[in-house]
């Protein structure tokens, strides 16, 4: 009697996917993916079929040469933070590419001030690497205790010391990057001059995931400063921040390694939302300035700084001052800024922008958007705040009191619309530090050259010919 043949049963993508991974970080269960699903606004509620956690390049690798071959989405997403939407699935077939398990620090080289991090280590753990080689990584943003090395660099993100240090893209020697098809650029090089052609790492910065897709970074560190002197600031206008700045920077150049500007208004917000936040000086002051400088001096800054800002109010750019006195308050100070975001949110609907001026022109930029602003919706509160000292205002608009919310927030577009042609008139980018992801996709062929933009396209197509990564982000 013959043999029955045996039928070999055929896997879907979606088993096959999985099996790269393996079960164990597979995830399909509905409320198990749900925290991948959602972002940080609530502004969107995203859809797939499955969440990876690869744990390698090589299965970063396999999944997406699976992908290709599948014509599967795939979606990479760090730690969640994003603003825009841009690290968010909306397609049922999709998959998720979460790199939080690529979170190996694999090489610290002091004599080279460099550091090799993998895709998904927290930015918080990377500064604290750092740090226990006496060598500092200066990216800071307010969500370092959870956004990854990969999303900020994904997103080239700015941060409260881009003053000094500059942004995501000026802190990377050298990239891992795995293609559209699988194939892996080895690119971790440690050089601070290789002029061997193209410089692909650029890329990919601020590319969002739609050109290929960063598993490791070779990045720059720094001396760490043997002290750092912090004061809070009061003046009587953006203009006398801008004042101050100029003032500071021409005593402590590189030195000056922070300078936050925040309304008065965003005190007021602090002081009734945000539990055991304290006035930073004795008097009410229309507008505050954060200060930081940081030095490889142990002794003297802050007398120079006393000194600076004694003289600032000599010539009546500076109303008040107080310099923190501990580590206490210097960590008080800074409560009061990472939290201007959050106590937004218990004041009812804010219409967000992420938008850069040159730094000349943010005083104007704030006085004629204020403008604007109050035309189309009276009673409405901004609360500008941000890294003055780069040009990049978080200008945000709190509804009016006793408003309704949804009736305010159904007005964003035609907010944005008004505050980003006050932008444009002066010179300026609607996304600073955010990004565009989906949020605003649209917005880019109004602002973006036409040659540059097709020149965009053209990437995208070359690296990307299948769009299988990240469709429907960025264009």
């Amino acid at each position: 009697m013959a043999k029955a043949k045996t039928i070999p049963v055929r896997q879907t993508p979606i088993e096959r996917f999985a099996k790269i991974v393996g079960d164990k970080y597979a995830i399909r269960d509905a409320r198990e993916m749900a925290p991948f699903l959602h972002e940080p606004r609530d502004l969107y509620e995203g859809r797939a079929a499955l969440v990876v956690k690869p744990g390698s390049t090589r299965e970063v690798s396999a999944i997406l040469e699976l992908a290709q071959e599948t014509k599967t989405p795939i979606v990479p997403q760090g730690g969640n933070t994003g603003l825009v939407g841009g690290q968010i699935s909306f397609d049922r077939a999709a998959v998720v590419l979460s790199t939080v398990r690529l979170d190996k620090i694999r090489e610290i080289d002091p004599a080279t001030n460099s550091m090799t991090a993998e895709a998904g280590v927290v930015l918080a753990r990377a500064q604290e690497a750092a740090a226990e080689h006496d060598r500092l990584f200066p990216l800071s943003l307010g969500a370092e205790g959870s956004c990854t090395i990969g999303g900020n660099l994904a997103t080239n993100a700015g941060g409260t010391q881009a003053l000094s240090y500059g942004v995501a893209r000026d802190l990377a020697l050298g990239f891992e990057v795995v293609l559209a098809d699988g194939r892996i650029w080895h690119g971790l090089r440690k050089l601070k001059k290789d002029n061997t052609g193209y410089d692909l790492r650029h890329l990919f910065i601020g590319s969002e995931g739609t050109l290929g897709i960063i598993t490791a970074a070779a990045l720059k560190l720094f001396p760490a400063p043997r002290s750092t002197e912090t004061a809070f600031v009061g003046l009587a206008s953006p203009r006398a921040a801008l004042s101050l700045l100029n003032f500071l920077q021409a005593r402590f150049g590189s030195s000056l390694t922070s300078f936050e500007l925040i309304a008065r208004r965003g005190i007021e917000f602090v002081g009734k939302h945000l539990a055991g936040a304290r006035e930073p000086l004795a008097g009410v002051h229309p507008w505050y300035v954060l200060v930081e400088i940081s030095s490889p001096l142990a002794d003297g800054m802050r007398a120079m700084l006393e000194a600076a800002l004694a003289e600032a109010a000599g010539k009546s750019i500076v109303a008040d001052a107080a310099i923190a006195a501990n580590e206490a308050q210097r960590a008080a100070f800074w409560k009061i800024r990472t939290g201007l975001t959050e106590v937004q949110r218990p004041e009812g609907g804010s219409i967000k922008h992420d938008i850069s001026v040159p730094v000349a022109k943010v005083p104007a930029l704030i006085e004629e958007a204020d403008a604007v602003v109050q035309r189309l919706v009276p009673g409405a509160r901004p609360v500008p705040f941000g890294h003055l000292g780069d040009g990049n205002i978080h200008y945000n608009v709190s509804q009016p009191v006793g408003a309704d919310k949804e009736a305010f927030l159904a007005r964003w577009e035609e907010v944005n619309a008004a505050v980003h042609a006050v932008v444009a008139g002066l010179g300026g980018s609607i996304s600073a530090e955010h990004g565009i992801g989906v949020l605003k996709r649209d917005l880019l062929p109004g602002v973006k050259d036409p040659v540059e933009l097709e020149l965009m396209r053209s990437l995208k197509r070359a690296l990307d010919p299948a769009g299988i990564l990240n469709p429907g982000k960025v264009l």
